[in-house]
């Protein structure tokens, strides 16, 4: 046989019901439903081979919420992990103020209309913005923040 599970199931009546009444009523997520399967399957004494074997998740996964029980409780096993990564701004107010004049402004020779890779380019390539690279997915962002559209060419 395995080795004996080093982080154990073992729900009180309020946690058993509580899960059971998720199961029942109301409308909730997907990973939710499977987590508090998987902590029911957990408490009746199933393996993690067979809760992921009957509730088609992988191994791994029963692992992790049993682990996530039993170090921070239902609620942290039932939920999400909070993200909490920050992404510095590479774009502030100056340089959102250049990318606007741009776009505001005639494109290049031999050009119809700006585009999000061209505006780029012509950011990173200005002297008085400190950057060394920007993605034109952070153009579309900005410019979609400002309500500005590059594809309103005047039809007529």
């Amino acid at each position: 046989m395995g080795r004996p599970k080093q982080y154990t199931v073992n729900l009180t009546t309020e946690e058993r019901n509580y899960l059971l009444e998720l199961l029942t009523g109301g409308t909730q997520s997907v990973r939710k439903i499977k987590r508090a399967q998987i902590l029911l399957k957990a408490d009746d004494g199933w393996t993690d081979q067979q809760i992921a074997d009957a509730l088609l998740v992988g191994r791994a996964t029963s692992e992790r919420v049993r682990k996530r029980y039993a170090e921070q409780g239902l609620e942290a096993a039932l939920n999400d992990k909070k993200r909490n990564r920050v992404y510095k701004r590479k774009m502030d107010g100056e340089v959102e103020a250049r990318l606007i004049a741009l776009v505001s402004g005639p494109p290049p020779a031999g050009r119809k209309r700006w585009t999000l890779r061209l505006l780029a380019e012509h950011l990173v390539a200005l002297e008085e913005v400190p950057l060394e690279s920007i993605s034109y997915e952070t153009i579309r962002l900005t410019l979609k923040k400002t309500n500005l559209n590059l594809g309103a060419g005047k039809s007529g």
